[in-house]
C-alpha cells in the first residue's frame, strides 16, 4: 500500500500539471487515474479504521489510538517530512519572537549557523529571483498561479530551514548533558554520564550534513563543510536521521561557532558536578565514577 502511494501521488501531480498546462488528456486516462486514487484512499481509510479499532480494544484513548493508526498506515518517511516542515514553520514564529527552542535557565546555547548563513541567504535570493522571473515569463494565468504558489512555498521553506537552525542551537545543559542539533532535521541528546571527553578539533570531512563511518563509530554533523568539536562517549548512542532512519555513534563531531566556549562550559559544569556529588543528586558512588572531560 505504501509503495503504491509513492507511485500514485507523483503521477497524480503530473496529471494535474498537464491539465493546468492545457494538455488534452483522454477521458479514459482521467477516469482510470481518478479511480485508482479513489481506490487507494478507500483502502487507506479501511486500514486506518482497522488499526484504530485494534488500538481501542487494547485500552488506548481516542487520540492515542488515532496516532497509532496513522503511524501504521502512513509511511515513516512521509510522517517525518511532515514533522520536519511543521517544526520549520513554527521556528519562523520563534525567529521573529527571538525565542530559542529547548534552552532552559542555566543552559548554554551554542550557535552553529556561521558557515552557512551566507549560503542560506544566497539560496533565498536565487529563489526570489526565480519567482519574479517566472511570474514575468509564464503567460497562462492558471499555470502562472500554480508556479507562484510553489515558488512562494519554496521561499518560505528556505526561510524556515534557516530559522530552525537559528532557534535550535546546540545546548550544554546545567546538568552536564549535551544536545547536538541541526535545525529541525537532527536532534541528538547525550546524557552527562555518557561523555568521556570533549575537545576542540577542526576538521573538513566529506559529506553534506551527516556522515558516519560505521555503525557505532564516528558521526560527523557537518556545517559549511567543517566540524569543530569532538565528543567521545562511553558507549554508542542512538540518533535519528532526518528521514527517520536510526544509527549509533560512539564519537560525535559537530560544528559550533565558538567551540572553545562550548567545550569550556561542558568541562566546567561536569567538573562542578563531580566535585559536589550531593548537589548532583547523591553520592558519586551511586552513579558510577565521574569521567573527566579533557
Amino acid at each position: 500500500m505504501n509503495r503504491a502511494l509513492w507511485v500514485v501521488v507523483p503521477a497524480e501531480l503530473a496529471l494535474v500539471g498537464c491539465l493546468a498546462a492545457g494538455v488534452d488528456v483522454p477521458a479514459p486516462v482521467l477516469l482510470a487515474a481518478e479511480a485508482v486514487v479513489l481506490t487507494l484512499l478507500v483502502c487507506e481509510a479501511v486500514v486506518v479504521r482497522r488499526h484504530y479499532r485494534a488500538a481501542r480494544r487494547t485500552g488506548a484513548g481516542r487520540r492515542a489510538a488515532l496516532a497509532r493508526a496513522v503511524e501504521a498506515a502512513v509511511p515513516a518517511t512521509a510522517r517525518r517530512l511532515l514533522v520536519n516542515e511543521a517544526r520549520g514553520l513554527t521556528s519562523l514564529v520563534r525567529w521573529v519572537a527571538r525565542r530559542r527552542h529547548g534552552v532552559r535557565e542555566g543552559d548554554l546555547a551554542a550557535p552553529y549557523t556561521g558557515p552557512q548563513t551566507a549560503m542560506m541567504y544566497g539560496l533565498l535570493f536565487v529563489s526570489v529571483v526565480e519567482t519574479v522571473a517566472l511570474a514575468l515569463l509564464i503567460p497562462w494565468p492558471l499555470v502562472h498561479m500554480i508556479f507562484l504558489v510553489l515558488d512562494v512555498y519554496g521561499v518560505l521553506m528556505v526561510l524556515a530551514l534557516h530559522a530552525s537552525c537559528v532557534t535550535r542551537p546546540h545546548v550544554v545543559g546545567a546538568d552536564g548533558s549535551l544536545r547536538v542539533r541541526w535545525g529541525a532535521l537532527f536532534d541528538m541528546p547525550i546524557a552527562s554520564g555518557l561523555i568521556t571527553s570533549a575537545r576542540v578539533e577542526r576538521r573538513y570531512p566529506d559529506g553534506s550534513l551527516i556522515r558516519i563511518d560505521e555503525p557505532g563509530g564516528t558521526l560527523d554533523l557537518i556545517v559549511g563543510g567543517q566540524t569543530t568539536v569532538r565528543v567521545e562517549l562511553a558507549e554508542p548512542v542512538t540518533f535519528v536521521r532526518p528521514l527517520g532512519g536510526r544509527g549509533t555513534a560512539r564519537v560525535v563531531r559537530f560544528h559550533a561557532d565558538d567551540p572553545a566556549a562550548l567545550v569550556a562550559r561542558l568541562t566546567q559544569v561536569r567538573k562542578a558536578l563531580a566535585e559536589a556529588p550531593d548537589a548532583a543528586g547523591g553520592d558519586a558512588g551511586d552513579t558510577g565514577p565521574a569521567r573527566r572531560v579533557a
